[in-house]
């Protein structure tokens, strides 16, 4: 497991820093998905969907579902229900304006933990995570509680940044180091959240470690997908 890194160089546990952070920025957060992304997050929550539709899930959840880009996504394959949940009340103030705007009513969004989901025992055919779990205090609780509110045979499909090899790996590596805390202060105010963000994607343990974690958490059948040169992953187990 690599090391615990917070937002902020202060006092308080990660979780109740990662919700400060994401309440700080989360007027701004949209627009710098796109910007600093150049607009690839989409296509990855595409192929996530894609990816999930072979499952065909009538309930979802989307945990860490920010301001529910990803949850909005889950609607290409006809769900029957939605349900988000985020610490960040900020985060969800903007996911629900984004819903009622979009006449979207068959998405619930609720204030939630991660490591204590507030769901019963086997209560979703599928639950999503897109670029939360690195936010996890505790990473093992929280994929143990997401194993606990799947039904027997529903899946997990997590996105999670990566680290790419090779030249492509030192570019994404300057980048990140310089030029997506430099924007990410400038148009969110905030100057800690986006040195956070590559910080926590360093200490981040990705790939076959992060497949034994979910392995050693009761998931079966792990696999990983890797997209755009290895900057996201995609992860699934089944329950």
């Amino acid at each position: 497991m690599g090391t615990t890194v917070k937002p902020y160089q202060a006092e308080g546990s990660k979780k109740e820093q990662v919700q400060q952070m994401f309440d700080n920025i989360a007027h701004r957060y949209d627009f710098l998905n796109r910007f600093l992304s150049l607009g690839i997050d989409k296509g990855w929550r595409k192929k996530a969907i894609k990816m999930l539709a072979a499952h065909q899930p009538k309930r979802i959840l989307d945990v860490a579902t920010g301001t529910a880009d990803f949850a909005i996504a889950t609607l290409e394959i006809n769900p029957e229900e939605v349900i988000g949940v985020d610490i960040s009340e900020g985060m969800l103030d903007v996911g629900r304006k984004k819903l009622t705007e979009k006449g979207i009513t068959n998405i619930r969004l609720e204030s939630g933990d991660s490591e204590n989901l507030q769901f019963a025992d086997a209560s979703f055919d599928a639950v999503i995570v897109a670029f939360g779990v690195r936010n996890f205090e505790n990473l093992e609780k929280g994929l143990a509680e997401i194993n606990r509110v799947l039904r027997p045979g529903g899946v997990a499909m997590i996105l999670e940044f990566s680290k790419p090899k090779g030249l492509f790996g030192v570019i994404f590596s300057i980048y990140n180091k310089t030029l997506l805390p430099l924007w990410g202060k400038l148009f969110s105010g905030d100057n800690a959240a986006y040195k956070y963000l590559p910080e926590s994607v360093a200490a981040f343990p990705e790939g076959d470690e992060f497949k034994q974690i979910m392995t050693s958490v009761k998931y079966n059948n792990v696999t990983d997908r890797r997209l755009t040169f290895g900057i996201c992953s995609i992860y699934t187990g089944l329950k």
